[in-house]
Formats: structure tokens, C-alpha cells, sequence
């Protein structure tokens, strides 16, 4: 499989030469080759990952110099295929390593902290201050309304789920969906440009700067609720730091039930994620808190 995969990098670019190839075991949805140490190639694995994949290249085309810190900049691309293993992008690798949630309580200085708290939220604030409206006409994006969105997801979990999660756990799940949904805190915010997986993996820094290098994988991209960014932070990175960059996010506290409820689903998440695409480990992951 994967010398097939190079075959294809090679025959849409015959002039790429192909050094050393190390594949990237953390993409869940892709497989990803880091070529010659210099070059990031993502394959989706699945049909909708394909169209996830040419949303996320014209979204990352089109913000490319609105935001400060660096993103991928997919310049070799193959996405006509609606076959796996045939679509690709490709881009030059951003230096860094994931600001994984040890990483961070290993920082011993508040100032670093609130430092990488400040990058953050600016890169968010750019971010969501895109117009739902203009890009999503410029890119032709659907909105994805977050009511019917969590309703859809709590379906979901009801006929896929259930079956697996203790009765308390059931009970428990009910009551959070029923009330977040016929609750205010839907009732009044912009759509925005999102990130969609704004966690540890996809937030590269350099730890002898102490500074954020890059943001990756915005195969979440799309038109929704900034909230939703937000609860990456919080569920990659805990209380504390999520709430050092609530405080500097523009009426934070405003989104902040929102930003609870999601991160509240993130495991069930995983766990249907496992369900339909056979993914045993990402479904136990995810199941587990939950039997």
C-alpha cells in the first residue's frame, strides 16, 4: 500500500524526487508520509475524507495571509479522484512538535504560558473573525448549524451507542443532550470559519522558544461555531489553560456553556468514529468511561 501510494506522488509529480519516506502513525483519517524530512503528504482513507480534503485545501488557500502563524500550504495536490489511496496533498513540513498537555504543565514560568495562551487566541480570534457569510459564498461552504449538528450526533449515539454504555451512563447522556439543546445557549452567536480539531496533536510549538510554530490538520475546517475551537483547548490542555484563554478571548465568557458541552462529547465521538469506520481502538478509547 504505501509504495502505491508513492507511485501516485510520482506520477502527478514526476519531478519530486523521493529521498526517504517515514510514515506519520498519529492520522487517524489519513495516512501521512513525511518525504526527504522536508515534505508532509496526506492520502484520505475513506471516500468522505476525500471531500474533506478539497474543502480543507481551498480553505487553507484562502486564509493562507489573514492568519499570523503558520498553516499548511498544500502546493502539490491531486483531489479529481474520488478514490482512496488515488487523492492527495501535499506541503512543505512546518517545523515543531505537538504542545502535548505535559509539555505544557512542564513550563515552570506563568509568563510562557500565558505567552502560548496569547498565540493561540490570536490565531483564533483571525480566525473566526472571517465572515461566515463572505467565505462561505467565496468557497461555496455549507453552514453546519451546531443544534442540528448536536442533534444529529446525539441520534448517533442513541442507535449506534448505547448498546455498549452502562444504564447511569445512558441516563447521564440523555439529560446533558436534552438540556443543551432546548437551553439558551444556542440562541444567539455568529458563524464563523472554524478550525474543527483545535487540540494538542494540531498545535505545533518549538520548546526552545517556547512559541507556537504552526497550526495543522484543518480537515475539520469549515462554517460554525467559534465555541467549538475553544473546546479543543479545554480538552487537550485541562481548566487552567483553558480558562487563561477564555479571559483573552473577546466576551469568552459568553461561549464558554458551549464550549462545556462539546468537549463533553468528544469521547463519544471517537467512539462512533470506531463504529463506522471499524476503528477498534479509537472505539475503546472512546467507549471506555462509558461501560
Amino acid at each position: 500500500m504505501k509504495n502505491d501510494l508513492l507511485e501516485k506522488i510520482q506520477l502527478i509529480y514526476p519531478n519530486f524526487s523521493i529521498e526517504n519516506v517515514h510514515l506519520n502513525e498519529i492520522g487517524q483519517n489519513n495516512d501521512v508520509f513525511i518525504i526527504n524530512d522536508s515534505f508532509v503528504f496526506r492520502f484520505p482513507k475513506y471516500p468522505n475524507g476525500i471531500m474533506q480534503l478539497r474543502r480543507e485545501t481551498a480553505i487553507l488557500t484562502y486564509i493562507q495571509n489573514i492568519v499570523s502563524i503558520p498553516i499548511p500550504n498544500p502546493s502539490y495536490q491531486s483531489l479529481e479522484s474520488e478514490e482512496p489511496g488515488q487523492a492527495f496533498t501535499g506541503y512543505h513540513l512546518i517545523e515543531g512538535a505537538p504542545l502535548w498537555k505535559e509539555d505544557l504543565l512542564s513550563i515552570e514560568r506563568g509568563e510562557v504560558v500565558k505567552g502560548l495562551a496569547e498565540q493561540l487566541v490570536s490565531f483564533l480570534v483571525e480566525l473566526h473573525a472571517i465572515s461566515g457569510k463572505k467565505v462561505g459564498q467565496d468557497l461555496k461552504l455549507k453552514v453546519r448549524n451546531p443544534y442540528e449538528e448536536m442533534q444529529h450526533l446525539y441520534d448517533k449515539i442513541q442507535t449506534k451507542l448505547f448498546s455498549y454504555i452502562r444504564k447511569d451512563a445512558q441516563t447521564e447522556i440523555v439529560n446533558a443532550f436534552e438540556t443543551f439543546l432546548n437551553g439558551q445557549a444556542l440562541s444567539n452567536f455568529d458563524i464563523t470559519l472554524v478550525h474543527g480539531d483545535f487540540g494538542a496533536s494540531n498545535i505545533l510549538w518549538n520548546p526552545e522558544t517556547s512559541k507556537i510554530s504552526g497550526i495543522i490538520d484543518f480537515g475539520g475546517s469549515g462554517l460554525g461555531d467559534p465555541a467549538y475551537d475553544f473546546a479543543g483547548i479545554l480538552s487537550s490542555y485541562g481548566e487552567d489553560f483553558f480558562n487563561t484563554c477564555i479571559r483573552l478571548y473577546p466576551n469568552g465568557n459568553e461561549i464558554a456553556e458551549r464550549v462545556r458541552f462539546y468537549q463533553s462529547t468528544f469521547a463519544l465521538q471517537e467512539a462512533l468514529h470506531g463504529v463506522e469506520h471499524n476503528d477498534k481502538e479509537a472505539f475503546e478509547s472512546g467507549i471506555n468511561d462509558y461501560r
